[in-house]
């Protein structure tokens, strides 16, 4: 049974992801517990979940030793350790797979994000990544950068699931959606199977504020004292407007004669994905990213603490779509002020790839250490 808020949720047509993995939660059972006691309907994965979980402990020590000995690299042992975990995540989720017939109950794998740029290292990927975990309820995650739309369309067309990443902005999300739809559309010309066909466009959120809140403050320390209240009105709700009209773009792609044609032999609509959903900013309330974002189509892949605080109290109401008019007079007023949204968000997708760099490097660096002490204690 699931608890009441998540499942209240799940009625206003919203699925709730983990976005949180380690091979503790899958030995000690509380995966499974998530699943069949809270409502949790999927698993995403990062660099830097990876990167906390390795190090933590000492969880992935017995499987790193025996790679060891086999003479794989650090890259290589954090794949296969990464593979191994995705795939016993996708075998847990597999039930929630099957009941709703292919519509949720996915598990999310990403490419490395130094791939982020270059088309041909990212195919790859996907292909050795969907080979390797060789389940039907996996997610392949490719960022949604201008080189990496074209995979996205060429890897669904084949018949792969994919969870497009590192969203922010109204233009790439439509980019996306776009390369969705027209694979959708070379599967149905070729007689190809279409609705087991899945994919998520990840939308980011928080990070939206966390910058442009950053820009107005210094707006405000330099504006006159009739402009402050206004600038200071606009901190903490950009995030939200950005999302709630890349929703308006979701409505508008999947409706209409052209994707009616589709749905009605057996399409699923690319279901937008709200991410980086917990509220970095201690001054807003710690459920400002599920509350504002709740419709139908949609999922939301929290942090524990985020659901934790989502459960404890937490509003659900259909809301993704109430004001799409006041979510455009905040693009408009915050235009007005001198911040370009699009500046924002180029900011954000270029800081994004980094950041997951970053991670992955640490991350290998510490499969590294470890492979090194490892080595040390069985020599």
């Amino acid at each position: 049974m699931a608890n009441a808020k998540i499942a209240a949720l799940l009625a206003e047509g919203q699925s709730v992801w983990q976005d949180d993995i380690s091979r503790g939660m899958l030995g000690g059972g509380f995966l499974k517990k998530m699943v069949e006691e809270t409502g949790v309907r999927g698993v995403t994965s990062n660099p830097t979940i990876f990167e906390k979980a390795i190090a933590a402990g000492s969880d992935y020590d017995e499987q790193i030793a025996s790679l060891l000995s086999d003479g794989k690299s650090a890259l290589e042992i954090f794949e296969a350790v990464e593979v191994d975990d995705i795939r016993n995540a996708c075998d847990v989720l597999r039930p929630v797979y099957d009941e709703s017939d292919g519509a949720d109950g996915f598990v999310s794998i990403e490419v490395s994000p130094d791939a982020a740029r270059d088309a041909d290292s990212t195919r790859e990927q996907v292909r050795r990544l969907w080979a390797s975990v060789d389940r039907p309820n996996l997610m392949v995650k490719i960022p949604g950068t201008k080189e990496g739309t074209p995979v996205i369309r060429e890897m669904l067309a084949e018949g792969r699931n994919i969870n497009i990443t590192l969203l922010f902005s109204i233009d790439a999300y439509r980019d996306v959606a776009n390369a969705y739809i027209e694979a959708v559309e070379a599967r149905l010309a070729k007689g190809e199977d279409i609705h087991r066909i899945a994919s998520v466009a990840s939308f980011f959120v928080s990070r939206v504020d966390t910058l442009v809140d950053k820009q107005l403050d210094e707006k405000i320390a330099a504006a006159g004292d009739a402009d402050k209240a206004g600038l200071a009105a606009l901190k903490g709700t950009i995030a939200v407007a950005n999302a709630r009209l890349a929703y308006a773009a979701f409505q508008e792609l999947f409706s209409g004669p052209r994707w009616d044609k589709l749905a009605a032999v057996g399409a699923r609509v690319q279901r937008p994905l709200w991410a980086s959903t917990g509220a970095k900013n201690p001054a807003y309330s710690d459920t400002l990213y599920v509350d504002t974002l709740i419709g139908p189509d949609t999922v939301n892949t929290m942090p524990g603490k985020t659901m934790d605080a989502f459960i404890d109290h937490g509003t659900v109401a259909r809301t993704v779509d109430a004001d799409f008019e006041g979510a455009w007079n905040k693009i408009a007023a915050l235009h007005a002020a001198g911040i370009d949204i699009k500046t924002v968000t180029d900011q954000l997708e270029e800081d994004g790839i980094a950041s997951f760099i970053k991670s992955f490097e640490t991350l290998l660096a510490g499969v590294e250490s470890k492979r090194a002490s490892l080595a040390g204690a069985t020599a």
